[in-house]
């Protein structure tokens, strides 16, 4: 039997050293060694375009062509993926391909089920893949609703006027801005002058312009 291991993270809010040391010490503690060094990717869970885990993918199938059995070990299911449809095609093709998957978090997982086709073995079975399909969910309900509050943020700063130009920040504060353009219109500054103090490049200054017009005239 070959192991390998992965784990994904998201790229702002999640370290990967922490799952990297899951995965240790969850082999330790089962007294497997693994074939390859831990994959690891830090990008989105949304889709399976990742470069590590389709080097993976690559080795896995390579080895199964030899011959090998081959089991994959992941911490959580969401390390694997968070969108339901697609993990769950992607652990298809696992199971089509005679590769075992063990996901940490969900311990019927942890025993190797016997090739016959015992009422045990298909019970084990039926019950791994309902688990896994339940924590699939889980992974796509938590995605929907970090995109759901992520929307509505956005939604709200530029309800407020804090976001400017699709979604960049804005580079200073309208009233801000108002004040200084007002010497402009006046003549006590020059529109450089404005640009330079306040560090706004000539395309934002504009910007800044076109929507002081909007706004006041």
């Amino acid at each position: 039997m070959l192991y390998f291991a992965y784990h994904r993270t998201s790229t702002k809010d999640q370290h990967l050293d922490r799952g990297i040391k899951e995965i240790n010490d969850f082999i330790t503690e089962k007294n497997i060694k693994l074939h390859h060094s831990i994959y690891t990717d830090q990008c989105t869970g949304k889709n399976f375009n990742r470069p590590s885990y389709k080097e993976l993918k690559t080795e896995m199938l390579f080895q199964i062509n030899q011959g090998e059995k081959v089991t994959l070990i992941v911490t959580e299911l969401d390390r694997l993926g968070r969108n339901k449809q697609l993990t769950l095609k992607e652990i298809r093709e696992m199971q089509n391909n005679g590769i075992r998957l063990i996901v940490k978090e969900i311990p019927t997982t942890h025993t190797e089920l016997p090739n016959d086709n015992n009422i045990a073995s298909m019970i084990m079975e039926t019950i791994n893949n309902m688990l896994i399909e339940m924590y699939a969910s889980f992974a796509q309900a938590e995605l929907e609703k970090k995109d759901k509050r992520q929307t509505e943020g956005i939604q709200a700063k530029k309800d407020r006027g804090e976001w400017d130009d699709y979604g960049r920040p804005r580079a200073l504060d309208f009233k801000e801005f108002s004040k200084y353009y007002k010497l402009v219109l006046s003549k006590d500054l020059r529109p450089k002058d404005v640009m330079d103090k306040l560090n706004l490049t000539k395309p934002t200054y504009y910007r800044y312009v076109k929507e002081y017009n909007e706004k006041n005239l």
